[in-house]
């Protein structure tokens, strides 16, 4: 393996952690200026629902897309495509008026972000075992805090149309992909590609990914993305039942987010001391308990609790379930993210349905209940996970 000079890794960290955290921007604010996307094209919640859906299908093409073309050369034109045109999708999300042109935008955003995904996911195992220490961690952590500062920027400008701010940040993502494309190139030159075996290059068929701990690593990670889902869609609307202000309800989410943030700053040093196993299942733990604590308590002051104990522990998980992921190559990596997309996707839906039938806090008991379970397996699924 190349030697590679401590500023030249430095220098592809914080790369990557500029891919991270513009996707997290992008992401953020297109979730929160969706009610005016909706307004702005005359789009029934059941149109919205469709849009949606055609987000979440280009978004599986995209992975499986990203994971088979993700050959290490290729991941810096992956790289700057995808968030070129992710930013462009962007911008005509903003300027659609008809649900038929929402519907292909939405779709090609979905592709443009499946690929981005796998990408930057790929790039960040490979920078990962160059460095030779977890820095999976800080780097989700920035798509995290990438994610709070979309939302902010959505909630300052909530009085300018949507259209302007859309492509302000198409612009400005646009603008800085181009003006790092030059040491996006390098990553495929750089060294970063560890030693594997050449022969190696299907799913689990490199050393230290079995096929089975590989489809473990993929249920996992679909209970885990089931929790975030949760937190997204049903944080708000637990703690508005229980009597909270619209601004205590926002809150929730927002609290969740700050403390996955924090969680994954952490986590990283977290495992050099402790290891992968450990940490995942004591998160894992502390989401669990947190979450079933904070939903019994039927306060406002225990919800809000637990739904911070839940983000904090479950901040590692998909990290670590990345990394471990990596030991079989991109497409070990594309296939885990649409195992686990699938469980972001279906679970609030699924949370929904559970609620009709019982009472939300009962049904939000789910994700809890799959923490536990995440906590039980963890260990055998993250078994010599190493940088």
């Amino acid at each position: 393996m190349n030697v590679i000079m401590a500023p030249e890794l430095a220098r592809s960290r914080r790369l990557l952690t500029g891919y991270f955290a513009g996707l997290g921007v992008v992401m953020a604010v297109w979730g929160a200026r969706m009610p005016a996307v909706q307004h702005a094209a005359e789009v029934s919640t059941g149109g919205l629902a469709l849009v949606l859906l055609a987000a979440a299908l280009g978004m599986v093409a995209g992975l499986q897309a990203g994971g088979r073309l993700s050959h290490p050369a290729r991941l810096p034109a992956l790289l700057t495509s995808g968030a070129i045109a992710l930013a462009a999708c962007l911008a005509v999300l903003g300027v659609c008026r008809s649900l038929e042109s929402l519907l292909v935008a939405a779709f090609v955003f979905g592709v443009a972000h499946g690929v981005l995904d796998v990408a930057a996911n790929a790039a960040a195992v490979r920078c990962q075992e160059a460095h030779g220490r977890p820095i999976m961690g800080r780097l989700h952590a920035s798509y995290s805090l990438g994610a709070l500062t979309g939302a902010a920027l959505a909630a300052a400008t909530a009085h300018t149309a949507h259209t302007v701010l859309f492509t302000g940040v198409a612009v400005s993502a646009a603008a800085a992909v181009g003006a790092t494309a030059a040491l996006t190139r390098t990553l495929a030159s750089s060294g970063l590609e560890p030693v594997r075996n050449p022969a190696a290059h299907g799913l689990g068929e490199r050393e230290g990914l079995s096929r089975p701990r590989f489809w473990l690593l993929g249920v996992l990670a679909a209970a885990t993305l089931l929790g975030e889902g949760a937190a997204a869609d049903w944080a708000s609307v637990h703690l508005h039942d229980l009597g909270a202000s619209a601004a205590t309800s926002a809150a929730a989410y927002g609290l969740y987010s700050a403390a996955m943030a924090a969680g994954r700053l952490a986590g990283d040093q977290l495992t050099v001391r402790f290891g992968a196993p450990a940490i995942v299942r004591t998160g894992a733990v502390l989401a669990a308990l947190g979450l079933a604590t904070g939903l019994a308590g039927s306060t406002i002051a225990f919800a809000l609790l637990g739904w911070t104990a839940f983000g904090l522990g479950l901040s590692v998980t998909i990290p670590s379930l990345i990394t471990a992921a990596g030991a079989g190559g991109p497409r070990a990596v594309a296939t885990v993210a649409v195992t686990g997309y699938v469980g972001l996707l279906a679970g609030p839906a699924l949370i929904g349905a559970l609620a009709t039938v019982t009472a939300l806090p009962h049904a939000l008991l789910l994700p809890a209940l799959l923490a536990a379970v995440v906590a039980t397996l963890a260990p055998k699924a993250l078994e010599k996970t190493t940088p």
